[in-house]
Order: structure tokens, then C-alpha cells, then sequence
């Protein structure tokens, strides 16, 4: 069965979605928007503080049908929803194809504090990381690697930037994240948690290769990723317990900054699921 409520291009509520393109009425209203039915999905499934994440969900009729499990979910979590014409879910997602389902969800970044008494054992900081693209695919291989945090400091993008929420692909909604902390108030909470600091940096005096082989990435790791232009500065790296290159063995200059988190967090969630790591090793 399709959504009830359709809804008009001049409803109020449609137009307060549409505010929520904006980051001060995303602040002011502590609503983000998550757009495609996987990012819906994940929001219909999760639970912030105790109460559902997603609060509103326009669709489309077209992609009600096809997504009735979603419509289904959405209104299990109380979500209210609004069947929509196609301009409507196309203005409100502000993409070039528009998948047909818009919803709109509350903040759902955790207290740093909480994150530390979790007893972290892999951790993404970012670091000065303004292109939300970049900053969403990094939080994506963040959890497909098994982290257990992401940590956005205050000079980095906004988590809930639209580019942010469409590049995790859902992974938003899987894991812990802090945001607006002070680089020195991360590490040093992550320190006294018994997290050892690596920043990845193309001019790092370790490789990463020897880090494996000499098995300390198997211990609690937060890893920091920097600037997508300048990388890491120098006071940051000062912060570090250490400083970790990516090893190019080919002819490529650099790796991105997705890239390089990726090999990076890979590398540590083969170390702590080997013999001897900090993570148990279970049967799949």
C-alpha cells in the first residue's frame, strides 16, 4: 500500500525540508536531510537516544511501490509520510537523478565522552576535512572496515552537508560519530582511552609495510586523515604517537584522501582480527 498524506509543492512542511538544504537551519533545527532508498532505509532503522532517527519522508508514488518495504519501516518508526510529486522530491533532494525518497532525520552525532567510555579500538579522525564528498566516503570506509568511531574535529565539514549524508551511503547510520572536537582534545581523550595515535601522511616517517610486519597496528588504533590539499600540519603531527606513509610502489604521486583512509583502516582491521590483535577472532 502506497503513503497516505500527498502532499503539495506549497505545504510548510515541504518548505521546512527544503530550509534544511541550509546549514544554519540544520543547526537550528537539529534536521538533516538523508535522500535514496538506502540511506531511508538505514534511517527507518535507526535509533538515536532511544527515539527514532527518521521523523519525515516524502516519496514519490512510483518509488512507494517499489519500495514498500521501506514505506513499511519508515511508518513503523513513526515517520511521517507524505506521498509527493516528482518535482517535490526532486527539489528537496537536489541531486541530477533523484531516486524518488527523501526523509528527514534528527541529528544523530554522539558526545565525544560517550565514544571514550565505549573503549574504542578503531577509530577515523578528521581532520580539516572540508569536501563533504570526501568526508562521507571516508565515514563508508570507516564501516565497511569495522571501525568502532568516527571523530569529525571543528574544523572539518559539516557531517550533515547533503554531499556528506548521499557519499556514506548509508553508513551514517551505523556507527558512532562525534563531531566539533578540538584535534588536541581528541587525541588526548583517545590517549588516555589507551588508543594509540597514527596520522597518515605521504611524508611520514614510517610505512605503513613496517607496521604490519612489526604487528602494533593490532593494538587500538585511531587513525588521523587531513586536508584533502595540504594533508596534515606540523602541529598535528606533533600530536601523533606517529607518523605512517602509504607506501607508492608504482608511479602515481599520491593516493586521495578516501583512498589512502581505506588502505589505512584495512590495515588495521586485518591487524586486530590476526592472532595476537586487539578484536577477537570469531567463525564467519
Amino acid at each position: 500500500m502506497g503513503p497516505a498524506e500527498p502532499i503539495s509543492p506549497r505545504s510548510s512542511r515541504v518548505a521546512a525540508a527544503r530550509r534544511l538544504a541550509r546549514r544554519n537551519f540544520r543547526v537550528k533545527e537539529r534536521r538533516f536531510i538523508a535522500e535514496g532508498p538506502q540511506a531511508v532505509r538505514e534511517a527507518a532503522l535507526h535509533r538515536g537516544g532511544g527515539e527514532p532517527t527518521l521523523t519525515e519522508l516524502f516519496a514519490t508514488a512510483e518509488a512507494a511501490d517499489r519500495h514498500a518495504g521501506i514505506i513499511e519501516a519508515a511508518r513503523d518508526a513513526g515517520a511521517r509520510v507524505h506521498t509527493a510529486g516528482d518535482d517535490v522530491v526532486a527539489d528537496l533532494s537536489q541531486t541530477v537523478t533523484p531516486q524518488g525518497l527523501v526523509g528527514v532525520c534528527r541529528f544523530l552525532d554522539q558526545p565525544f565522552d560517550e565514544i571514550l567510555a565505549a573503549r574504542p579500538r578503531l577509530v577515523a579522525v578528521l581532520a580539516n576535512v572540508r569536501d563533504p564528498g570526501n568526508a562521507g566516503t571516508v565515514l563508508r570506509c570507516a564501516d565497511a572496515a569495522g571501525a568502532d568511531a568516527v571523530v569529525l574535529t571543528d574544523a572539518s565539514v559539516d557531517l550533515y552537508n547533503p554531499k556528506a549524508v548521499r557519499a556514506s551511503v548509508g553508513s551514517l547510520f551505523h556507527l558512532p560519530v562525534a563531531v566539533g572536537v578540538p584535534v588536541e582534545q581528541a587525541v588526548q581523550g583517545l590517549q588516555k582511552a589507551g588508543v594509540r595515535i597514527v596520522a597518515a601522511d605521504g611524508a611520514g616517517e614510517r610505512d605503513l609495510d613496517t607496521e604490519l610486519d612489526e604487528g602494533v597496528l593490532g593494538r587500538p588504533t585511531a587513525w588521523i586523515f587531513g586536508n584533502e590539499a595540504w594533508g596534515l600540519p606540523e602541529e598535528t603531527r606533533a600530536l601523533a604517537d606517529t607518523v605512517v606513509r602509504v607506501p607508492i610502489h608504482g608511479k602515481a604521486e599520491s593516493l586521495n584522501l578516501a583512498t589512502a583512509a581505506a588502505v589505512c583502516l584495512y590495515a588495521s582491521a586485518r591487524a586486530q582480527r590476526a592472532a595476537g590483535g586487539c578484536r577477537s577472532v570469531t567463525p564467519s
